[in-house]
């Protein structure tokens, strides 16, 4: 079949993280010659196009955005002032994905009397929507997986009742249980009666990264017999530098004039939200470390994130004042992926959401691991644990405790400035040339990107 033949239709979930990961996927295949249909709310579409990650205008330009008629988002404020930080208020948002069923079935109705095959991809969390893709004789569909395979199998491992034995190390990690709430577990499970229609998996990482967990969900107990692929990182691994200061960001600049391996990156993502406590903790354990740094302060997002102004955090007075010539506080978008690849970024304090856990191990940046919710401290296990690129700022036992600034000090001490930092350093700027290296014509993950390309347009 010719690849002109074949049309693609991307599903994501309407978060920030989730948005962008299947939009790189986009740009990886309509590189290919092939058709992709990306599809959302126009308020979520415009949010994808804004903050591409890694994609330039040419590739945007091939990618067919549609949006699908919805009601207005409930742009609920995160709340800063609580110690669970799970994102509560972009439930709405899902909510409405949720109800694409039709529209989507419609959409792809249409397209499959333009193209020999659709093939729908879909976010793992959103299967409910595209289940009329079953019965309609040219379209086959794969589920996306966003989180990692460690977490992922974790999850799945024990909602099936651990059926089959499993090494050592994953014997002794706690129960996912006590990491998610009973009722994100519920609603992950109420997806399983959906895959049965998917022809596939693709999942969010590298073999070079979780190979062992990649082998664990193919068992049939997990996954059956089903296909699947690690298609991973889908951002740039080498970054163009330009000389041209009109289009090079501030904070860039700044790192140019740093040494390398010592400037600490802090960023918490897209649903975080901290209270000016939490801020000012953090501000004063920056402060007494003594370190440079670059730190992304932005309140969480709001389900639409165009509507209303978000909320300004406060700092302790003079802080950034003080900080002149150490740091930079960003309240406004930021180039994570130039700033983990410069050469003097030398650590990343990280809530340890799966994206941004691919873009340091990429770039070789060890972390310092803060766990807010949801995957994000089962991903911090594997970091600090399995992988030994990282160091925790604190363990999730004690999530209920407020995090002092003798302990944001200390850690961002032992990242920066010591030996243990220093051989945490060697690891991961080892294990991010392996995964660059994978995706080199021969490598793992080139192999599985176009390994998928042939099976979709086989």
């Amino acid at each position: 079949m010719e690849q002109s033949q074949v049309a693609v239709i991307m599903v994501p979930l309407p978060c920030q993280s989730h948005l962008n990961q299947l939009l790189q996927l986009s740009e990886l295949i309509s590189d290919h010659g092939i058709p992709v249909h990306f599809i959302g709310s126009a308020t979520h579409n415009r949010q994808a196009k804004l903050r591409a990650n890694g994609l330039n205008t040419n590739a945007m330009a091939k990618i067919y955005f549609h949006d699908l008629p919805s009601p207005p988002i409930a742009a609920i404020d995160p709340n800063p002032n609580t110690l669970d930080k799970t994102p509560v208020h972009l439930w709405p948002a899902n909510l409405t994905y949720m109800n694409f069923r039709q529209p989507i079935g419609k959409l792809v109705k249409d397209l499959s009397l333009k193209a020999s095959r659709i093939v729908i991809i879909y976010d793992r969390l959103v299967a409910e929507a595209v289940q009329d893709a079953a019965l309609i004789p040219n379209a086959e569909s794969y589920a996306f997986n966003c989180l990692s395979t460690f977490n992922l199998f974790l999850v799945l491992w024990e909602i099936t009742g651990k059926k089959f034995e499993v090494g050592e190390e994953l014997e002794n990690l706690p129960s996912v249980k006590g990491v998610y709430p009973e009722g994100t577990l519920h609603f992950i499970a109420s997806k399983t009666e959906y895959f049965k229609y998917s022809a596939g998996d693709i999942d969010n990482t590298s073999r070079v990264i979780e190979g062992t967990y990649i082998d664990l969900l193919a068992r049939e107990g997990i996954r059956g017999n089903k296909k699947q692929w690690a298609i991973s990182p889908r951002f740039p691994v080498k970054l163009s530098s330009t000389n041209d200061s009109k289009s090079k960001h501030k904070c860039l600049e700044w790192l140019d004039k740093q040494t390398p391996k010592s400037v600490i990156f802090v960023s918490f993502g897209t649903t975080t939200s901290l209270s000016n406590e939490e801020a000012s903790d953090i501000a004063m354990g920056l402060e007494e470390s003594e370190q440079k740094f670059i730190w992304v302060l932005r309140d969480a997002d709001k389900a639409d994130i165009f509507a209303g102004e978000a909320r300004r955090i406060e700092l302790p007075g003079g802080f950034e004042e003080r900080m002149e010539g150490v740091g930079i506080v960003l309240r406004d978008w930021a180039p994570q992926l130039e700033i983990l690849a410069h050469k003097s970024t030398g650590g990343f304090m990280t809530h340890c959401g799966w994206n941004s856990c691919l873009e340091s191990i990429t770039m070789g940046v060890p972390i310092a691991a803060w766990p807010m919710h949801s995957d994000q401290p089962l991903n911090a296990i594997f970091l600090t644990e399995i992988l030994k690129v990282g160091i925790m700022v604190r363990e999730w036992t004690q999530k209920e405790e407020p995090v002092k600034t003798s302990t944001i000090k200390n850690v961002v001490e032992r990242l920066m400035a010591s030996e243990e930092g220093d051989e945490i350093r060697k690891r991961a700027e080892e294990l991010g040339i392996k995964v660059r290296e994978s995706m080199e014509e021969g490598g793992h993950s080139r192999e599985e990107l176009d390994s998928f390309i042939a099976h979709i347009t086989r």
